[in-house]
């Protein structure tokens, strides 16, 4: 094995399929987008170089604009959310449930391997107004309270999505967290108890501090994968009511598959590519500060 790895041909040998595969999938096709993105047309009618008016129409485009918003405020609420419930969770299984965690890890988990349209169907018949009242109608009528239309308004469909994407997400943030969680050396919170610390003392001066970089590769796992929500939103109402709840990703593939505008669409790609950089930047920097710092 030393023999093979010392070797610099057999090392190209061995990792060019793998970057030959890379480049075809990743690199060529965010190039070709990024090209789109001053051009007009599509693969029917051919292709028209128009410089920047792509995004001279993006900065007046309303729609665009309040995806952006949404996906922001997505973004926000349900990294949030992950983070505190699978920070909570991770808890729960170390230091209170601890190796008999294992079925309770399980059932949390088991959200995360359905298929995402099984889960907006069913989230959609929880939540259902008509033509039959779904199971969350159904106990708010017990409590003598009218039946609600949840995807009615994007006020109520935000809520529902937002309830949906916590529960079939959290057991995997919660894994992830665990992981990090199970790896601090026991003579550390040992000597932490001993000193007095307990409780909450202990997490937030020892646990979340020693975890510090687990916790911010989660942070940016779960903003970069909450900023390109697709799918789960598609399934459930495909961004209505309208486009109250349409996130950038859903406008982009609206744009360019529904309607054929594929150099538009190469521009709202090329700005969710620049928002979650951004992000992954910005919280980049707060860790290095906060090691630095520790």
């Amino acid at each position: 094995m030393k023999h093979v790895l010392g070797n610099k041909k057999a090392i190209a040998v061995l990792l060019l399929p793998a970057l030959l595969i890379y480049l075809g999938v990743m690199v060529v096709p965010a190039i070709w987008s990024f090209v789109l993105s001053f051009m007009d047309g599509s693969p029917v009618v051919g292709f028209e170089f128009v410089g920047l008016k792509n995004f001279e129409h993006l900065f007046s485009d309303k729609e665009a604009l309040n995806a952006l918003l949404f996906t922001l405020k997505y973004a926000i609420i349900i990294s949030v959310g992950q983070i505190l419930l699978g920070y909570a969770l991770a808890l729960l299984y170390t230091f209170v449930l601890r190796k008999s965690s294992t079925f309770i890890r399980t059932m949390v988990f088991f959200p995360v391997v359905l298929p995402t349209v099984a889960i907006a169907l069913l989230f959609g018949k929880l939540f259902s107004v008509s033509p039959q009242e779904g199971p969350i109608n159904s106990i708010i009528g017990l409590f003598g309270a009218p039946a609600v239309d949840w995807f009615a308004t994007g006020e109520n469909a935000f809520i529902v999505i937002v309830i949906m994407d916590l529960w079939r997400s959290m057991g995997f943030f919660a894994i992830l967290l665990y992981a990090g969680l199970i790896e601090i050396p026991e003579e550390i919170l040992d000597s932490a108890r001993i000193d007095g610390a307990g409780g909450l003392r202990l997490v937030w001066n020892i646990v979340v501090p020693v975890s510090l970089p687990v916790l911010m590769a989660t942070i940016i796992f779960s903003l970069n994968s909450s900023l390109k929500v697709f799918d789960s939103i598609l399934a459930l109402n495909n961004g209505g009511p309208g486009s109250a709840t349409t996130p950038l990703n859903l406008l982009m593939y609206k744009t360019a598959f529904t309607y054929g505008d594929f150099g538009y669409g190469s521009t709202l790609a090329l700005v969710i590519t620049v928002v979650c950089l951004a992000a992954t930047l910005l919280v980049f920097r707060s860790s290095r500060r906060d090691l630095t710092k520790g």
